[in-house]
């Protein structure tokens, strides 16, 4: 698969060093940037699976940048590149939550690897919060079916096992889901 990255950095040697390498390694990238604004701005019109930032740019900084991309979910992973290693640049970038962390200047054999590894730990938690918002979906309609449970139990003088059938019998009939019946249940009678 050919991923899509999106290269930002106010120097344009630096861009062009990193465009030279990953495209030679059959990655597209996407767009370039010079400052945090424009990074931002094409990782919503371009959607990256990677997006390189440098941390010291005009307008708005990297990590100013990741906050904001992290937040839209406007790429899947992105990797930091700068000439700063001390420890409160990669505290910020932890608290950001960035898939990595590279320090310049950058050779083919240190952004590749870092490269691949931030791909496939963007995917991975993504793959890990899809699974979460699949458990809570399915928890709140355990909620709902319960609560709607309770409901008919009250209203029709019902066990818990017959309230059930007939959410479950309802939702046959109608080839829906049991939350859905839940909720009408729930509407028509709260």
């Amino acid at each position: 698969m050919k991923y899509k990255i999106l290269i930002a950095d106010d120097e344009p040697i630096t861009r062009l060093n990193i465009f030279e390498i990953l495209v030679a390694a059959g990655y597209e990238v996407v767009g370039e940037a010079g400052d945090g604004f424009d990074a931002v701005d094409l990782c919503r019109s371009c959607r990256p699976d990677l997006v390189l930032l440098d941390i010291k740019m005009p307008l708005i900084d990297g990590l100013k940048a990741a906050q904001i991309i992290r937040e839209e979910k406007l790429a899947g992973s992105i990797l930091l590149l700068t000439a700063y290693s001390g420890k409160e640049f990669v505290d910020q970038a932890k608290s950001v939550g960035v898939e990595g962390y590279l320090v310049k200047p950058v050779s083919e054999e240190s952004l590749l690897p870092m490269v691949e590894v931030a791909i496939a730990k963007g995917m991975e938690m993504d793959r890990m919060r899809e699974d979460i918002r699949k458990v809570k979906d399915e928890l709140e309609g355990r909620k709902l079916i319960e609560r709607a449970k309770g409901l008919l139990m009250a209203k029709d003088k019902l066990c818990e096992e017959a309230a059930y059938k007939k959410i479950r019998q309802i939702s046959m009939d109608k080839g829906r889901p049991m939350k859905d019946i839940a909720k009408a249940i729930l509407l028509n009678n709260g």
